[in-house]
Formats: C-alpha cells, structure tokens, sequence
C-alpha cells in the first residue's frame, strides 16, 4: 500500500470512529509505516472531506504546550488539529449548555482561546502574537479519545481530529494596541480555578500554556508555517492555546464552571447535557 493510499484508509477509519463512537484499536502509532509526517497527512485529508460537506474549519487547537513532553516525546514543537464550525460554540451569558453525540470518553480543559484579525508574523514573541490577535476568551474545550484508557502517541493525537470534540467560548474582550505591554505580562502569571457542580477541582495557569497563551500562540504560528508554509494561521481563525489545567473526565449532567484571576475575564460556566 502506499503511503496516499495508507493515509486514505487511516482517514476512513479515524472519520468513520468519529461518527459512530467507536474506538480505534490498536492506536495507529503502532501502525507499521504511520509517523507524525502520515498523521497531519490524514488530519488534512480530514478537513477536505469534512469542508466538502459544508463545515468550514473555524480554527486550530493546539496539543502538547508543555515543553517538557517534548524530549521524551521526541517532539520540535507542539501539535495540533482544525476545529469546525460545528464544533465551535458560543457562550450566551457566559453560560453554555451543550450535548454532543456519539462520544466516547469525554474531558474538559480550560483554554485561553485568540481570535485573529492578521497572520501572526515570522519568528514573532508574545507581543507580537498578542498583535494579531482581535480578541480573546475563556473558553472549555471538550475532547474525546477514540484510545483505551487515554493512551496514544502525538501523531495519533493529530490524526484523530486533535482529539476535538468541541469548544465553548466565553465572553471575548478586545485586544487593543494599548493594552498589549499589561496584556503579555497578565497572560503569563494569571490563574484559573476549575471547579464542578460548586466543588474545586483544580487550580490552574497561564504558564501551563507553554509559560503564557500568548506564546504558545506565537509558537504555533511559527510551527504551521515551518510544516505548512502556505496555509498559516490567517485572519478570522481561532486558537484554542492549551489547556490550563489536566484534563477532568466528564459525562451528561455534569456543571463546570471556570474562573480567572489575573486576567479580566469572566467566568464560564458549561453544562454538558
């Protein structure tokens, strides 16, 4: 089989796990011939199927904005995957109520998410990046494993939809040029505290992000354009920054709720239903 033709099949069979719920076994990093190179090879051939019947990529979530998986992942750089417009929802009240089908194991994450108005520029620091950027939020991402007990490599990662399952954004607050000095150095101390149905779960922060969302920011633009050199980031798009905190399994009836210190930001609160 060729490598397209490999490609292809993995493709089907990651799209075809996604919209039934079923899972993938055995993961395909343990496949002979599948390398990061072949998984962002079939996370492209994804988009086009997933464009061609109508759902516009919103964006890209990022994976593995923890420098220090990196040596023992034998990773350059973070991963990541396109979010859709089916997959990307707004907070009304900076509440959300969302069900989402044929799921599998579920987990939800508090991200910093950037709208942007411009490409990012070469080589750019958080500054810059924050530039860029015409708003940002809190936000939760929801994602889904189609791997036994969460185990999987960062190509297996890229290839199954970055994990995405979903993403509630919170109220946005506009960047404006003013405010980028305070900005960049709220976004690497601030805090967050996750909490579910009124009980703390966990503390988080922005230097989980890759040390500031901001840079994690700037580091997936240089990433796309070194892989992809002509598809980066553009404006209009959405990134999802990295999650603050673990992930925390969850389930239907669940209520989370999300709180920033550091930033102004308001809380979300997310119900899973």
């Amino acid at each position: 089989m060729t490598d397209q033709a490999q490609a292809q099949a993995l493709a089907r069979e990651l799209l075809a796990a996604q919209e039934t719920g079923s899972m993938v076994e055995p993961v395909i990093s343990a496949r002979p011939g599948f390398d990061l190179n072949m998984a962002y090879e079939v996370e492209n051939l994804l988009k086009d199927w997933r464009e061609s019947e109508g759902h516009k990529s919103a964006g890209r979530k990022v994976g593995y904005a923890n420098k220090a998986m990196w040596r023992v992942l034998k990773l350059e750089t973070l991963v990541w995957g396109h979010m859709y417009d089916d997959t990307v929802h707004y907070a009304e009240k900076n509440s959300a109520s969302l069900r989402l089908a044929h799921t599998r194991s579920l987990k939800v994450e508090p991200e910093i998410v950037f709208g942007l108005k411009e490409t990012p520029g070469e080589g750019c620091d958080a500054a810059t990046a924050l530039a860029a950027t015409d708003w940002l939020a809190i936000g939760f991402e929801i994602i889904d494993c189609p791997y036994r007990d969460w185990k999987f490599q960062p190509s297996d990662f890229v290839a199954s939809f970055g994990l995405h399952a979903g993403l509630v954004v919170g109220e946005k607050v506009q960047v404006k040029p003013e405010m980028i000095p305070r900005l960049g150095e709220e976004l690497a101390r601030f805090k967050v505290r996750v909490s579910k149905g009124g009980e703390l779960v966990e503390e988080g922060s922005g230097k989980n992000s890759l040390k500031s969302p901001a840079l994690c920011l700037a580091e997936l633009a240089s990433a796309i354009r070194k892989r992809f050199p002509n598809e980066p980031l553009r404006a209009g798009e959405l990134v999802s920054s990295g999650t603050l905190t673990a992930g925390h399994l969850t389930a239907a009836g669940d209520q989370w709720k999300v709180e920033v210190e550091g930033v102004a930001l308001a809380p979300l609160a997310l119900t899973l239903t």
